[in-house]
């Protein structure tokens, strides 16, 4: 038994030598949501800064546990706050890529519109 709380303390120790940046990260993301939830529009979505900061949070102090106490339940608790948190990411990048193509589609066609003289006819 020893000998495994020692494979898991030696397989955690580069996630707890940054784990004081992971709880920063964390608390930035929380700090962010809550003063977007401080307007009416941001509201919508604030609570996913939060969610994430809250992640990172509990990450944070499960690879602490991990490695002080060689707990291999709290690795594994640390690494899926990990993917969750990554799979957040990806998808509000995913979101975002589509929303910038949508606007730039826009855009394009509102400059083509314009430069074929369909649009803004002058009376």
């Amino acid at each position: 038994m020893d000998e495994r709380s020692e494979a898991i303390r030696d397989l955690s120790m580069p996630l707890a030598s940054g784990k004081g940046w992971v709880k920063f990260v964390g608390i930035v993301d929380i700090v962010i949501g809550a003063l977007q939830a401080m307007s009416v529009i941001g509201i919508l979505w604030a609570w996913i800064p939060i969610w994430q900061g809250v992640l990172l949070l509990q990450c944070g102090g499960a690879i602490e546990r991990a490695q002080m106490a060689g707990d291999e339940s709290a690795l594994r608790q640390a690494l899926d706050k990990l993917r969750v948190y990554f799979i957040i990411q990806g998808v509000l990048m995913i979101i975002g890529f589509a929303f910038m193509a949508l606007m730039f589609t826009l855009f394009f066609g509102v400059i083509m519109a314009v430069v074929s003289g369909h649009g803004l006819q002058t009376i």
